[in-house]
């Protein structure tokens, strides 16, 4: 519990912080770019370095690569969704998977997954461009965005 809670923390801390660089330098919708080019590989890295592989998921989606799919990680999803709290499943084959809630705790986060409304013309055009099939929107602070996926084999 204690390695995953700290590894996906340091990712999220390592996202965010990428985010609010690219805000930053070059706005919102820049940052949207940023995203779409940098997380995946932003991710593989944290991965590689801690021996783990890690997948953000979610029922509304940005990346379509992030939807919720398995069996396994429908029944986390409907946990994490009444408890929100993290959580460890043990599988065959020596792999530990844990589970962490995704909350949107920084006002940051609703300039690209807040209200539609609310979110500047430069981000929803990038955002529309870069993800056609986007659900991502219409979150307000302290929602659940979504969980942290980490795989541990052999541990």
């Amino acid at each position: 519990m204690k390695l995953g809670n700290r590894i996906s923390m340091e990712m999220q801390n390592e996202l965010l912080s990428n985010v609010a660089k690219a805000i930053r330098e070059g706005g919102v919708g820049y940052a949207v770019e940023f995203c779409h080019q940098h997380a995946l590989p932003i991710t593989d890295s944290m991965a590689n370095l801690n021996k783990v592989y890690i997948q953000r998921l979610s029922d509304k989606n940005r990346n379509p690569d992030n939807v919720i799919q398995t069996n396994a990680d429908i029944e986390a999803w409907e946990r994490v969704k009444k408890e929100k709290v993290d959580f460890i499943i043990e599988e065959e084959k020596g792999k530990v998977v844990y589970y962490r809630p995704i909350l949107l705790a920084m006002k940051t986060c609703m300039q690209c997954h807040g209200k539609v409304e609310e979110i500047k013309e430069e981000a929803l055009q990038v955002i529309h461009e870069k993800y056609p099939e986007d659900k991502a929107t219409g979150y307000e602070l302290g929602d659940l965005r979504g969980m942290w996926k980490l795989t541990f084999a052999d541990r």
